[in-house]
């Protein structure tokens, strides 16, 4: 027993057992006694206590989660941060975590994930509208009722994205198998990292496996900056189309090629609910560079970008006990490791140059072989006008001042009209200056650019004050002088005013009839069809679902549809195996009791089929099942209705009453 189970926190909680441990942290289950529930409380180590790096890192998980509140996260009830002892009161989760349930089930059905990941969700939604970014979400930190609902836990790593002004440090923040590639290269994190996370647990959930695993976490972050993930459906062929196109836009390599929010994902998973069979095309344009997507940008977040020198690592479980693991050094090393490639890649050129294009297909061209050529020559040819070519420097004495040195692709091949080409030349890297952009439009500026053979992605954004279509701001800005081979500028295009849609109230867990006064005051409708859905925890008439889900914005005066419970338990079938007994050619009599009342009669012959199979049906709580063959009790099963699985109890020999010497009086008559 350790040195607070059993004890009483500040007179008020009982410490009754430990249930999790992490790095810095112990999670106990306690009994709040003033307020009469159970609780959880987390306890700073003793060895941290005089550590104020650790001291900081614990207080921002409870600042972090006192801000929230929302169904789908734990909560917070009490701090206490003293001297010779340091603790968060939280919401005790009775449940086990994603991970452990994935472990049981290996590959869930697809609308069990979606009903997972949509709770997710909701949960970042509420989190990042409050300016708070997970950074370490895997299935480890979400925990699962038996009811089905989702906690978001852990938020030991999450950073205040509008509090910070400077950018992490080189260390990766999160576990390797589930961080977006910005993460793992020590860069700025915002709300699209956390949606990375999400894909790759949306991809595990419907494949059963993760999208990179490698013998050490080293190379599975290389993977997560240079490789690309094998379809879903390649795996699991069942996954629909619509629901592939999701998770894989969803764990693109660039941040700005994913959703850029999670109302956005949530939008896309509603239209894909309604419609299963929907495909939403997403493009993708694949040479010999990593898959690039060239779909619209549709969202980009006006806050100045942030960052946090946050580098701790940890885990916490709230379901039961675990052992402690040590930290392999291959975890120790892993962030220097990553720097040094990372600063390779942006060397020699690894990382994919990516940027929106156009979602028009163009022709297919030759591409000449460049290599030899002056780069003043091809930048003069109008031939070749149509190209967007990215130059990088490299040194060869052997070689004239401004040829190009080689070429990716290769030349002498077909290629699309606009496609990219990466040319080496000969030489240093010049140095431009960033030109007037603001005021141009979209076309104008981009040409400016190409002009100074600068990179630059398009991120629309809405604006009231820019007129659509045109740039409002360019970073870097006007007048900055920059490497032309290593910038990428990032344009920023008005899309108009913000558009006058209205979000979908959030009704679930409300009554009926106040869930309709909610969305009607909003100015949407309600579907005069509303659904009862059997089987849940819910009282008749409280809303389950709505179809759009909440958050998600829609045309005012939009249908609303609603499901609430209709306080019935659903039936449910439990297939029973019996095992006839070997070595009997002739017919025995089987019956069936169930919670002591006869409840099938039936004639089987064992050399005909060994097995019998019987089904009973049920919509909640446990009953007893006795099989009887030849009036002997022969197995006994509990079957458990809420669960929908049988457990077999008792087993017992078969007599052949024809090869007896009519002395039956071990034989059983009754149930």
């Amino acid at each position: 027993m350790d040195r607070y189970t059993g004890k009483r926190l500040d007179g008020r909680y009982e410490i009754h057992e430990r249930i999790g441990m992490g790095g810095m942290a112990v999670v106990y289950r306690a009994y709040d006694i003033i307020d009469d529930r159970t609780v959880a409380i987390k306890i700073l180590k003793d060895e941290f206590l005089g550590n104020e790096e650790f001291i900081r890192r614990f207080k921002n998980e409870s600042k972090a989660i006192a801000v929230l509140s929302h169904p789908n996260i734990v909560k917070v009830y009490d701090v206490s941060f003293g001297d010779r002892i340091q603790y968060i009161v939280m919401e005790y989760i009775d449940g086990i975590t994603l991970k452990e349930y994935l472990d049981q089930q290996k590959v869930i059905k697809w609308k069990e994930a979606i009903h997972f990941t949509v709770q997710i969700l909701r949960a970042l939604q509420h989190a990042h509208e409050k300016g708070i970014i997970h950074r370490d979400i895997k299935p480890q930190n979400i925990m699962l009722l038996q009811d089905g609902t989702i906690k978001v836990t852990d938020f030991g790593i999450a950073r205040f994205s509008r509090n910070e002004t400077h950018t992490m440090t080189d260390k990766a923040i999160g576990s390797v198998h589930y961080i977006a590639p910005e993460q793992a290269r020590g860069d700025l994190t915002d709300e699209k990292s956390d949606i990375y996370s999400v894909g790759v647990m949306l991809y595990e959930m419907l494949t059963g496996q993760l999208p990179f695993e490698a013998d050490n976490a080293v190379s599975v972050a290389i993977m997560q900056l240079q490789a690309d993930p094998k379809p879903p459906r390649d795996i699991n062929p069942s996954i629909p189309e619509g629901l592939e196109e999701i998770t894989l836009k969803a764990m693109q390599k660039n941040a700005s090629q994913r959703y850029q929010s999670a109302a956005e994902m949530l939008r896309d998973i509603e239209q894909f609910r309604r419609n299963p069979s929907i495909s939403f095309q997403y493009k993708y344009f694949v040479d010999e560079k990593p898959t690039k997507y060239v779909d619209a940008i549709n969202t980009v977040r006006g806050a100045e970008p942030v960052g946090y020198d946050d580098n701790y690592e940890y885990e916490e479980d709230f379901s039961k006990p675990k052992k402690k693991k040590k930290k392999s050094t291959a975890s120790l090393v892993i962030s220097g490791i990553l720097a040094a490639f990372v600063l390779a890649a942006v060397i020699f050129g690894i990382m994919a140059v990516m940027r929106g294009c156009s979602n028009q297909e163009a022709e297919d061209v030759d591409l000449p072989n460049f290599v030899g050529q002056k780069l003043s020559d091809i930048q003069a040819n109008e031939k070749y006008k149509n190209f967007h070519f990215t130059i990088e420097y490299a040194t060869d004495d052997t070689k004239e001042e401004g040829v190009v040195l080689d070429q990716n692709p290769k030349g002498e091949k077909k290629v699309k009209a606009n496609a990219d080409i990466t040319l080496t030349v000969n030489g240093a890297s010049e140095k431009v200056t960033i030109p007037p952009l603001v005021g141009l439009t979209q076309e104008e500026a981009e040409n400016k650019l190409k002009e100074l053979n600068l990179k630059y992605t398009v991120y629309p954004v809405e604006d009231d004050q820019t007129a659509a279509g045109y740039v409002k701001s360019s970073d870097p800005n006007e007048g900055t002088e920059v490497v032309q081979s290593s910038t990428e500028v990032k344009l920023y295009v008005s899309k108009g005013p913000a558009s006058d849609e209205i979000s979908v109230p959030a009704v679930i867990g409300k009554n009926l009839d106040a869930a309709k006064s909610d969305i009607l005051a909003v100015g949407l409708t309600v579907d005069q069809k509303i659904i009862y859905v059997d089987d849940s925890d819910k009282a008749k008439d409280v809303v389950i679902e709505t179809s759009p889900l909440p958050g998600v914005k829609v045309a005012k005066g939009t249908s609303v549809q609603i499901s609430v419970s209709s306080g019935k338990k659903s039936e449910k079938s439990i297939d029973i195996f019996v095992q006839l007994p070997k070595d009997v050619t002739h017919d025995i009599s089987l019956k069936a009791y169930l919670d002591g009342t006869l409840s099938s009669e039936k004639t089987v012959n064992p050399s005909y089929n060994g097995v019998y199979q019987m089904s009973f049906k049920g919509s909640s709580g446990q009953k007893t099942l006795i099989i009887q063959l030849d009036n002997q009790k022969y197995n006994v099963f509990t079957l458990n209705f809420d669960t929908g699985k049988p457990e077999q109890k008792e087993t017992y020999p078969y007599r052949d009453p024809s090869a007896s010497d009519g002395n039956n009086s071990g034989i059983t008559r009754a149930p």
